[in-house]
């Protein structure tokens, strides 16, 4: 009455069916090396010998590299630049940003010119020197609204060009950077002039 319940009969597999052998390797043409001769294949000095001459040498190389790049931001070869300035992309927003007037590139000529006036007048003509700071806070304001109406406009067309998926990072800052700086000081040199926007 309480019994076990008989377990069902097992299932009967189907007859396995033998695969066919495979070839054995032929093995890899060359003899196994040694382990001390792969020890000493792989061995790499951690400190060169002459550590005086190894740095010497690597601040060399470095200058080499520095001057090299920094005469192909001057003339525009874009195979030397640095990383961060290479690519259609990024000559694109270079010369987007050359091409416009920007009020951002007299943002440092303007703020000496008022900081100096605000100091000189401070005592003798306090106005003078409260206007001129009133007015410069409206200038990096003005400047700020600028460079923003100029990356709205360039990333749509970046968008058009390129694709919004190819767009690298950071190329807010890198455009916004671009315009306020002062026109002869920026590098890359600008390759176009103003009003000479790139296709």
């Amino acid at each position: 009455m309480f019994g076990r319940k008989q377990d069902p009969p097992p299932e009967v597999d189907a007859p396995l069916v033998p695969e066919p052998p495979q070839p054995a390797p032929q093995g890899k043409g060359r003899p196994t090396p040694r382990r001390k001769e792969s020890e000493a294949r792989n061995r790499r000095p951690l400190v060169p010998a002459d550590r005086r001459a190894a740095a010497k040498d690597a601040r060399v190389k470095a200058r080499v590299q520095r001057d090299l790049e920094y005469q192909a931001m001057r003339n525009g070869d874009e195979r030397h630049m640095p990383a961060r300035d290479r690519g259609p992309v990024r000559r694109y927003v270079r010369d987007s940003v050359d091409a416009r007037w920007n009020l951002g590139e007299l943002f440092l000529p303007l703020a000496a010119a008022f900081l100096v006036l605000q100091f000189v007048t401070a005592r003798s003509a306090p106005v003078v020197a409260f206007a001129s700071l009133v007015l410069l806070y409206v200038y990096i304001l003005a400047s700020v609204v600028d460079a923003w109406i100029m990356w709205r406009g360039l990333k749509k067309r970046l968008t058009v060009k390129f694709g919004e998926s190819t767009l690298p990072r950071g190329l807010m800052m890198y455009a916004v950077l671009r315009a306020f700086q002062v026109r002869p000081s920026r590098l890359p040199k600008p390759q176009v002039k103003h009003g000479q926007h790139p296709a």
